[in-house]
């Protein structure tokens, strides 16, 4: 089978593009059945009426049923973490499971979903709910209702551009944030605000060394938060990423800096997340949390502990995979914590083997994980979780194996990276892989819909079009948002998805011109950040790197469109 293409030349060899078929035109379709190599071929599921995709069978066995002692743990405080537990280091890139969990069964080109008797059924309708980078740029929708407005006119014209900047090493530049007076962008050492429409820089704050991890979430006063590297570090090695700032984007000022010390020594944080006024922090020492506006601690790793908090994500809630035990014993505990406090509110605890786990969204509460390692592509993706925030219970488990589905998470290090997902409408928005298109020789694949009460998919279906590739970015009230890469001869597209009839609607079109496709292909949302809001699409590349020779294109670091021609 030909091998895909190397990826884009500002970005680092993408562990999520290994597999044959995924989001490049020129491949052909994913063999039906990966990962579940006894199965035959199965005709494409996503041909078939509403209903498709899910035959008349009997549900299978749940082993995630109501598990002994889960649910609310007694109120006690559940973020402190220690030394001692799991390590996580590239190797876990490789997860072996060694749990014996019940996976989707592929028949007919129908999959089996399980659901938990557990879970009181009821739907939480909280419409503004989003994955992966935290919806930020939706502009919040109000009363159920998106604020995007469709540009008079949709044809979009390169607003400006930010070279990207050299580095002696692969240089972390993630982060983006889009507000309505400021796009920002991490550098290498610096994070900078840009005037939306016309590039200039509003402002720069300096830092000690790289950025290293992101949320994209902001607060409701404009405030985010990063991790970040105490000093430039020598060639071929890193300075830890032991530094916790929180950002405010209207003023262009850095808040405040935290560290964290076991003993004399400063902990490395993996990943960082803001939820209402608290920046969590977490990694495999245990997690931390302060204040977003004084950074004042307001809990932190503690060697007494037995469990350490990997992780957490946030946004409108704040939610702590949490890491207790170690080998076979060990269990993920997925806890909805106060975020002043740390009290834990509600606890799900899930089977034993399954090591790593994303938090998709934290209001409704959906979690996905590789289970079994039975995704077969290096996605993190197999099996999404549907827990109720109140009570700690499964409400549904959902199989999306990766031969079907094209969502991609970390899971490992940034629990919020994930893409191709978003959740709202009490509904996940799930893009598929590339399959046969309508045409002869052409590639194309959907978004489908699956309903977070019951597991099953609502019938919703909103179709890329030949050699189009469609992927949601974040909701925007009931609607979904979404990015459309297009064939060598169209423009991509960002369309706004009704959440009720699933109807595409036109936001922007880039031109075709040579230069804007090889931008295109660069910054994929395999590879880069997007922002779009209002008519203003940003690209923006997730890493630096030194100059090479071979490479002749000029590179950016942000590419700006904005509609009207």
């Amino acid at each position: 089978m030909t091998q895909p293409p190397p990826p884009p030349p500002n970005q680092p060899p993408n562990p999520y593009a290994q597999q044959p078929g995924h989001r490049y035109p020129n491949q052909p379709p994913p063999q039906p059945g990966h990962g579940y190599p006894q199965q035959p071929p199965a005709p494409n599921p996503y041909a078939q009426q509403p209903g498709y995709g899910y035959p008349q069978q009997p549900p299978a066995p749940n082993p995630y049923a109501q598990q002994p002692g889960y649910g609310y743990p007694g109120g006690q405080p559940g973020h402190q973490g220690q030394p001692g537990g799991p390590r996580r280091n590239n190797a876990a890139l490789f997860i072996v499971v060694a749990a014996v969990v019940a996976i989707a069964l592929i028949v007919g080109g129908g999959i089996w979903y399980a659901k938990s008797s557990g879970g009181d059924g009821r739907k939480n309708d909280t419409a503004n709910s989003t994955g992966g980078t935290g919806g930020q740029g939706a502009g919040g929708g109000e009363n159920g209702k998106g604020t995007e407005k469709v540009p008079a006119d949709t044809t979009s014209k390169v607003l400006f551009q930010v070279p990207l900047p050299t580095a002696q090493d692969t240089t972390v530049t993630a982060g983006s944030w889009l507000t309505g007076k400021v796009y920002a962008k991490t550098g290498i050492a610096r994070i900078t605000g840009y005037d939306p429409d016309t590039g200039a820089k509003l402002w720069t704050i300096p830092l000690s060394g790289p950025v290293c991890r992101a949320t994209g979430h902001v607060s409701a006063d404009g405030r985010t938060a990063v991790v970040f590297q105490p000093r430039m570090p020598a060639k071929g090695s890193t300075a830890g990423c032991t530094q916790v700032a929180a950002i405010d984007l209207t003023t262009g000022k850095k808040l405040w800096t935290r560290t964290v010390k076991s003993g004399d020594v400063p902990v490395s944080f993996d990943n960082v997340t803001v939820a209402q006024q608290t920046v969590a922090v977490g990694g495999s020492s245990g997690g931390a949390a302060f204040d977003l506006a004084s950074g004042k601690v307001r809990w932190q790793p503690k060697a007494a502990d037995s469990c350490d908090d990997a992780g957490y994500g946030g946004g409108p809630k704040l939610v702590a995979v949490r890491r207790c035990g170690s080998g076979d014993a060990g269990q993920l505990r997925i806890q909805t914590l106060d975020p002043v406090s740390g009290k834990v509110r509600s606890e799900y605890r899930m089977a034993s083997g399954i090591d790593y786990a994303s938090v998709v969204s934290t209001d409704p509460l959906v979690v996905a994980a590789d289970v079994n390692n039975s995704a077969g592509d290096g996605s993190g993706f197999s099996d999404v979780f549907s827990i109720d925030n109140r009570t700690g219970a499964l409400r549904t488990r959902i199989s999306t194996p990766g031969s079907s589905y094209a969502a991609r998470c970390d899971g490992i290090y940034e629990l919020e990276k994930c893409t191709g997902v978003v959740v709202g409408n009490d509904r996940l928005y799930l893009a598929t892989e590339r399959h046969d298109g309508d045409g002869d020789y052409t590639k194309a694949n959907e978004i489908v819909a699956f309903d977070l009460g019951t597991g099953k998919q609502t019938g919703q279906r909103a179709d890329a079009g030949d050699n189009y590739t469609i992927t949601p970015l974040r909701m925007d009230g009931p609607d979904v948002i979404a990015y459309k890469n297009a064939p060598y001869d169209k423009g991509a597209q960002v369309v706004s998805i009704d959440g009720g009839s699933f109807e595409e609607t036109k936001l922007l079109e880039n031109p075709a011109t040579t230069a804007v496709k090889a931008v295109e292909t660069a910054m994929s949302p395999d590879y880069a950040e997007v922002r779009y809001s209002q008519g203003h699409l940003y690209l923006s590349a997730a890493y630096a790197h030194a100059p090479t020779s071979s490479s002749s294109a000029k590179e950016y670091l942000v590419t700006a469109f904005g509609a009207g021609g």
